[in-house]
């Protein structure tokens, strides 16, 4: 492995095999198809997922870039029946409230034709659950280690777990109870780590139906210059 020193710190050389702009366009849209199938799915066949499976997809994850390269995230992997249901419990007194109050009319309306409501029954059905948490600082040795465009990064770090799960051919629904304190509670997260996303993932059901919505076309979100 070639190294060299930048300003004094061990840099490597990065090499990536070069393909023709012919292949690049098949790999693009190969991994646009593929991607273009994913859908948000929320019912769950409760069929066992191996652990390498989840750790391969959140080590995925963990590929993604992030300020200074400080890495300001936890992803906390349930399984267990019991943890399960108290986020289950704790997510839907808080969607409870918000149906009930929090939330405009005009929000309800939009989230109709999604068929979405208070109750949360994924939250127990799938194989696992993924919490991420992002740190708003880290801590080494003791010590407060300062951390840049946390949410930024976290959110980079999703993207890559979302993409990860529906290429190992697995499903998800992407929750955010608000507000999400609960999590930090029932997983004794430490204070200085605050509840980013909550993740069910499995396998869907044998007959499961999503909502007929469409993507935006390429000429509504892409401006040349």
């Amino acid at each position: 492995m070639e190294k060299k020193k930048i300003d004094g710190y061990d840099h490597i050389r990065y090499k990536r095999a070069q393909i023709s702009p012919e292949e690049m366009i098949s790999k693009s849209k190969e991994f646009f198809f593929e991607m273009d199938q994913r859908r948000t799915v929320r019912e769950f066949d409760p069929r066992p997922i191996p652990m390498e499976v989840i750790e391969n997809i959140i080590k995925t994850a963990s590929t993604a870039p992030s300020g200074a390269h400080k890495q300001p995230w936890t992803f906390c992997v349930i399984s267990d029946p019991e943890v399960k249901k108290k986020i289950r419990l704790a997510a839907e007194e808080e969607e409870r409230i918000s149906y009930d109050g929090r939330m405009s009319e005009t929000w309800k309306s939009d989230l109709k034709p999604l068929g979405t409501n208070w109750e949360k029954p994924f939250l127990e059905d799938a194989p696992y659950l993924i919490v991420v948490f992002k740190q708003s600082y880290g801590m080494e040795n003791g010590a407060k280690v300062q951390h840049y465009y946390v949410s930024e990064s976290v959110g980079i770090a999703c993207g890559f777990l979302i993409a990860a799960i529906h290429q190992a051919g697995l499903v998800a629904v992407t929750h955010t109870p608000s507000p999400m304190n609960f999590l930090s509670q029932i997983l004794h997260r430490p204070s200085h780590e605050k509840p980013f996303l909550l993740v069910p993932v499995g396998y869907p059901k044998e007959e499961t139906y999503v909502p007929d919505i469409h993507r935006k076309s390429l000429e509504e979100i892409m401006i040349r210059f």
